[in-house]
């Protein structure tokens, strides 16, 4: 506290100009050091990092390339990293941004409807002047983008994009979702319940769980929508179903819901496949193979590296001319909660 009541200032941390001071040399030195540049010998270099670390000196990164009329720093949105497909997907951007030189300023969002929350942070990232941004969420729509697209390189990361405007590097979700629809009407399912997520919910769900109403209408399957906003919903209406025997499958557009809906089967005293075949999608969930899940693996170490790899050129001197759409397949897992049902036909 100082004498005249006001709160003492913060202690100031070590500067670029006391590294210089105390390893007896410039500042345009030790600046060149930190930006990895050249015109420095080994032994300075040495004694700039020995004497940073010694003040505990930490160099502000974005300042700095600012300041060098170039940056590598790039924002990043992502879903929620609870999700494990998205963790995964938050780690292997990390993995591959590091091997591109590429340092990510991440923000995360977990419940977020109308994508107000996202934006606000898209514009919390541009507020940090980084020099390009990865949206890795399903929840924010092409025309919400379009503006930031006008002002700095952005690619979408996972979510299909319909826009003729956004970079894109995309997980294939109509070939997992015929994949999918495929195999359970293969199986011999007549009657299929699939859990509908609403569009602006999850725009990937959404589109999975319309690819698999789609395939399996065109192989004669009669279909029943449940609609379904959070990953909980419909898993209670899909249950009775089964309990009517309505329905010999249901499917879901994410591991997790069928998770949830095993969960709701196994109260309820019934059981996948025995009483009712249950996939899922994504693929990516931790001991997947021990639990049987029917489920489609998606494309997500691919996915990162083509993304940090389209944005490093986008925000590079010679960016490509067009709009990067790169479409990342993924595998089935057939698993054993789909099988053929006890009863060719409900009743």
């Amino acid at each position: 506290m100082r004498p005249n009541g006001e709160p003492a200032a913060p202690p100031r941390g070590p500067t670029m100009e006391d590294v210089a001071a105390a390893a007896g040399v410039s500042r345009s030195s030790v600046s060149r050091v930190f930006l990895g540049q050249g015109k420095v010998s080994d032994a300075t270099r040495a004694r700039v990092f020995a004497i940073a670390e010694q003040l505990g000196y930490v160099p502000n990164i974005m300042a700095s390339e600012l300041a060098s009329r170039g940056s590598s720093v790039v924002g990043l949105l992502l879903r929620d990293a609870a999700n494990p497909a998205y963790g995964l997907l938050f780690t292997k951007l990390q993995e591959a941004a590091h091997e591109a030189g590429i340092t990510l300023i991440s923000m995360t969002i977990s419940s977020d409807p109308r994508g107000s929350r996202q934006i606000d942070s898209l514009n919390r990232l541009m507020g940090m002047r980084v020099a390009g941004l990865i949206v890795a969420t399903g929840g924010v729509t092409s025309s919400q983008l379009e503006p930031f697209r006008d002002r700095i390189p952005i690619i979408r990361a996972g979510r299909p994009e319909e826009s003729g405007r956004i970079h894109a590097v995309s997980y294939d979700e109509r070939i997992s979702a015929r994949a999918l629809a495929a195999h359970v009407a293969d199986q011999g399912h007549r009657s299929v319940a699939v859990i509908v997520t609403q569009e602006h919910a999850s725009y990937p769900e959404y589109i999975r769980a319309t690819g698999m109403a789609a395939e399996l209408a065109a192989r004669g399957v009669r279909i029943v929508p449940v609609p379904a906003v959070e990953f909980t919903d419909g898993a209670d209406e899909a249950v009775d179903l089964v309990r009517r025997r309505e329905v010999t499958a249901v499917m879901c557009p994410s591991d997790l819901r069928a998770l949830h809906l095993l969960r709701r089967l196994d109260a309820a005293g019934l059981s996948a496949p025995g009483d009712v075949s249950v996939s899922g999608c994504d693929g990516i969930l931790p001991g997947i193979d021990l639990l049987g899940l029917t489920s489609y693996r998606i494309g997500v170490e691919r996915l990162a590296e083509r993304t940090i790899a389209n944005i490093a050129a986008l925000i590079g001197d010679e960016p490509p001319q067009g709009i990067v759409r790169e479409l990342i397949p993924g595998r089935l897992l057939s698993g054993t909660t789909v099988a053929p049902p006890l009863e060719q036909e409900p009743r």
